[in-house]
């Protein structure tokens, strides 16, 4: 069986250091909002109540904030005069 997504945002969520309020702030650089709870949700274990699986927009949102906050933003394009 390969990597889930909650797994992915996990290994990532370690290699990069960040806490919850990190991950919130990265996502609100796409204009996606998320509560530490529902973050607490993704970082359980399978067998918890509480567990939630971590969708594909989820996981898509956090990896643009995550490039966003490594990166800058993107500088916009000049255009030329015809």
């Amino acid at each position: 069986m390969g990597l889930t997504n909650n797994d992915i945002f996990k290994k990532l969520r370690v290699a990069h250091k960040l806490r919850d309020t990190d991950i919130i702030e990265i996502c609100a650089l796409v204009d996606f909002k998320i509560t530490k709870s529902e973050l607490g949700a993704f970082f359980r274990h399978e067998d918890h109540e509480k567990y939630v699986d971590c969708g594909d927009q989820i996981l898509r949102n956090f990896l643009n904030g995550l490039v966003i906050h490594l990166r800058g933003p993107m500088p916009e394009k000049v255009k030329k005069p015809k």
